[in-house]
């Protein structure tokens, strides 16, 4: 790439399932059911020990809050460029294709607050806790693992656009 930018490497259907699970991620945030596990994962407690006070940050902060994750999120999905996420689309020689995704260090807190906050919404579905409260040879536990690679890659590529 050039030297204000860094490609991040990945198959189309990675890149594919990215985008996927950030159309889903969107979709979460604009919902903002209070209720979910999922956005109490992406909005937590300011004040753990005191519910009337961590309920009026939460009020006051939240809305704010899931608006600068949705448009991080727009980040990085205009990165992922002209991918569709119809990943059953894709032939088998697509699928595997490199796709490299060109990171302008504009674009880097973006892709680690999305990918970041990916694998809270990805905890809380799986009712992960904490990164060793789990067992990481289970199947289901996967895309939790390959977010967290995918976020190292990117945040290797921030450290070569220093």
């Amino acid at each position: 790439m050039t030297d204000d930018s860094v490609g991040l490497r990945m198959a189309r259907i990675e890149a594919a399932q990215l985008l996927q699970l950030v159309e889903d991620f969107r979709d979460l945030i604009a919902a903002r059911d209070r209720t979910d596990p999922a956005i109490a994962r992406l909005t937590p407690d300011a004040y753990p020990d005191d519910e009337s006070a961590s309920r009026a940050f939460a009020d006051a902060t939240r809305d704010d809050l899931l608006a600068r994750r949705a448009v991080d999120a727009d980040v990085v999905r205009t990165s992922l460029g002209g991918l569709r996420a119809d990943i059953g689309a894709l032939s088998p020689a697509q699928a595997g294709a490199e796709h490299v995704i060109s990171l302008r260090p504009a674009e880097v807190d973006s892709w680690i607050r999305t990918l970041a906050a990916l694998r809270l919404v990805v905890a809380a579905r799986l009712g992960i806790a904490d990164d060793d409260a789990y067992d990481s040879d289970d199947p289901r536990y996967g895309i939790y693992d390959w977010l967290g690679y995918r976020l190292e890659v990117v945040i290797q590529a921030a450290d070569a656009l220093l």
